[in-house]
Parts: structure tokens; sequence; C-alpha cells
């Protein structure tokens, strides 16, 4: 019951925060409504017992990234006499495609029913301990082959980021 409620009160904080994202007229503030929308999408991964994914979602964009948006739109340094002005095309064009968009996720909760929320019996999925067997088990080859190519990118990046020095 506790459970239902808080998935509740999750849902309205993302949806909320996510409106505020977009309507807020200062980007610092919609940088900081978006944190709380990861937060509440954290709380979601939370709730469907998947901890781990939960605390990734939370160090990587809650963290790591919004502090790179934060970055860039501080050093943008946008004011209101700089940025341009958009056309009424393209603001009735936004609005088209945000209307299709809401059409279609409409279309498709058109059939699903308000009480198919169901209590899940804990059978470990999303632990850490699940992932690990899973991921050094059946998987252990392709993960050590995606670790050998996400290192030689890495070295690749930095070689191609360095001066020629002679």
């Amino acid at each position: 019951m506790i459970t239902q409620y808080l998935f509740y009160f999750l849902t309205f904080t993302a949806i909320f925060c996510a409106l505020l994202v977009v309507f807020s007229k200062n980007p610092i503030y919609s940088a900081l409504y978006l944190i709380v929308t990861f937060f509440a999408t954290a709380g979601h991964y939370f709730l469907l017992n998947a901890q781990f994914l939960g605390a990734v979602h939370v160090i990587v964009y809650a963290g790591a990234i919004m502090v790179l948006f934060i970055y860039v739109i501080m050093m943008l340094n946008l004011n209101k006499e700089v940025e341009p002005h958009k056309s009424n095309i393209i603001k009735i064009a936004a609005t088209v495609c945000g209307g299709i968009l809401g059409l279609v996720l409409i279309a498709a909760l058109r059939e699903t029913e308000l009480g198919e929320i169901t209590e899940y019996s804990n059978n470990g999925i999303g632990l850490i301990e699940k992932l690990g067997n899973v991921l050094f088990g059946a998987y252990m080859v392709p993960f050590e082959i995606s670790t050998v190519l996400f290192l030689s990118a890495m070295v690749g990046a930095v070689f191609l980021s360095k001066k020629n020095i002679h």
C-alpha cells in the first residue's frame, strides 16, 4: 500500500518537474528541475527492486552529466538581448510535434488498465549479485571485449587530442 502511494508521489514529482524543465525561462532552473526529475526516476528504479540501476542513474545522470550541463550553461552566458527570437513557424511546428507525440502516447496507453500495477515477488531481479553472476558468467567474453574496446577508444581519444610536439 505504501509503495503504491510512493509510486504516485514519485510519478507526480517526475512529471511536474519535467514540465517545469520545459516551461522554465531560466536555463539554470531548468537544469535543477531536471536533476529532481532524475532523482524521481531513480526512485522508480528502487521501487522496481533495481537498486544498482537506481544508484548508477543517480551517479551518472544526476551527478556527472548534470554538472556538465550546468557548466556549459554557465559558460554560454545566455542573455536575453543576445538570444535570437524564434519564428512563429518553429513554435507551431514544435506544438504540432508535441501534440502528435501526446496522441501516440494516449493511443499506446489506451488499452492498459489502472489495476495492472501489481506486487512482485522478490526474486533478486535488479540486485548487484544477480547482475554480477550474469555479467561474469554467461557474458564474460563480450564484457571483456567491450572493456578492451572502450580502453582502446580512450587511448585513441587521448592520442588524437595531443598536440604535435616536434
